[in-house]
C-alpha cells in the first residue's frame, strides 16, 4: 500500500504515522508542487492520498482507493478529478482546540490579566477592587449565539454553559431546546437571531448559501455591544460589511481567525484582507490558528489511519464526503 502525504499541510500529519498503519505500508511525503517526474509518478501510484486539494493538473490517479482531507474543509478538492474507485473523507477533531481558543478570546475581553499585570509593574493599580471606576466584566449571564451548530458550535456551547452563559443557536436543521441550548432559530430566517446575542460565533461551512450570510443587514440588527467571532470560513462574513461595522463602531468588536487573503509560495507575507483591518483597535486578528494544536493532529491522524484500515478491510469509513462510485 502506497500512502502519499501531499503538500506542506498534509505533511504535518505524517510524523509518527507509520506506527498507526500496517507495517507493509509505504509512506511518501511530497511537496505541494510536483515538479520532478519521480514525484509525479509516486503521486500517480498512490493507493491513499492525504491532502487538502486536488485538481485536473495533477497526475491521473489509477489506483486510488482513499482520498483523505486532513481537515474539515474540502472546498479545494475537485471531486470530479478523482477516480470512481476512491472514497473521499475529511476530519474533525479540531473542535476542542477551537472551543478553547474562543473561550480564551472571550475571557480576555472580560478579565484583563495582561493589562493589569503591565500596569501594576508600573505601580498603576488600575483594576484595584473597591471602586466602580476600576470594575471589569464577566461572562456569566451573557448570551452567546452560534451561527451553525456542528462539531465546533457544540464544543464551545458546552464550555460556555460551564461559565453560566445563555446559548442561542441558528442552524440549518432544527435544534431542540435543551440543558445546553436556551433558544433556537432557523438558518433561513435570522432576523430575531442577530439582536439576541452578546457574542455571535460563526462556524457554518462555506457554501453558496452561506457566503456573505453575515452581511450589512446582520450587523445593523446586532446589539451595539456585540462581538463577532469567525472560526469557520472568512467569506461567510461579508468583508466590506465587517470592516464598516468595526470602523463605525456599529458593533463593539470582532475576533477573526479565518480570512479573505492567504499567503502563497510567491507571496508568503500578506495581510489577510485588502481592507485595513490591521489599523482598527476593536478587532483581534489571528492567522487561522484556532484549531491547530498537537491534540488536533493526534486526533486527525487516528481518524485517517482508522479509515485506511477500514478501506483495506472493506468496512465503511467515517466522515465520508463521497463514496466510491464503482
Amino acid at each position: 500500500m502506497h500512502i502519499v502525504f501531499h503538500g506542506q499541510n498534509a505533511a504535518s500529519f505524517s510524523e509518527g504515522f507509520a506506527r498507526l498503519v500496517p507495517q507493509t505500508a509505504q509512506i511518501h511525503v511530497l511537496p505541494d508542487m510536483l515538479i520532478t517526474p519521480a514525484d509525479r509518478q509516486t503521486y500517480a501510484e498512490a493507493d491513499v492520498i492525504v491532502g487538502i486539494r486536488t485538481d485536473r493538473d495533477l497526475p491521473r490517479l489509477e489506483k486510488l482507493q482513499l482520498f483523505h482531507v486532513p481537515g474539515a474543509g474540502y472546498d479545494a478538492v475537485d471531486l470530479g478529478a478523482l477516480p470512481a474507485s476512491a472514497v473521499v473523507c475529511n476530519c474533525f477533531g479540531h473542535e476542542q482546540a477551537i472551543a478553547e481558543y474562543v473561550m480564551a478570546a472571550l475571557l480576555a475581553r472580560h478579565v484583563p490579566l495582561a493589562d493589569a499585570d503591565r500596569k501594576l509593574r508600573e505601580a498603576d493599580w488600575a483594576y484595584w477592587a473597591g471602586s466602580l471606576e476600576r470594575i471589569h466584566d464577566e461572562l456569566a449571564e451573557k448570551t452567546i449565539g452560534f451561527l451553525g451548530y456542528g462539531h465546533i458550535g457544540k464544543a464551545i456551547a458546552a464550555r460556555a454553559k460551564a461559565f453560566e452563559m445563555k446559548v442561542h443557536v441558528a442552524n440549518r436543521s432544527a435544534v431542540a431546546v435543551s440543558s445546553i441550548v436556551d433558544r433556537s432559530f432557523p438558518l433561513d430566517d435570522l432576523r430575531d437571531f442577530w439582536p439576541s446575542a452578546d457574542f455571535v460565533v460563526v462556524s457554518v461551512p462555506l457554501t453558496a448559501e452561506t457566503t456573505g450570510i453575515v452581511n450589512a443587514e446582520a450587523f445593523a440588527a446586532m446589539r451595539s455591544s456585540a462581538v463577532v467571532v469567525n472560526v469557520g470560513r472568512g467569506p461567510t462574513i461579508d468583508e466590506r460589511a465587517l470592516y464598516d461595522a468595526l470602523k463605525t463602531n456599529r458593533i463593539a468588536g470582532a475576533i477573526i481567525d479565518t480570512w479573505y487573503s492567504y499567503p502563497s509560495s510567491q507571496h508568503p507575507n500578506v495581510l489577510p484582507s485588502t481592507l485595513p483591518f490591521h489599523t482598527l483597535a476593536n478587532i483581534v486578528m489571528t492567522p487561522h490558528m484556532s484549531g491547530w494544536t498537537l491534540g488536533t493532529i493526534r486526533r486527525r491522524q487516528k481518524t485517517i489511519a482508522d479509515n485506511i484500515r477500514c478501506r483495506v478491510d472493506g468496512k465503511p469509513c467515517v466522515n465520508v464526503v463521497r463514496s466510491a462510485l464503482t
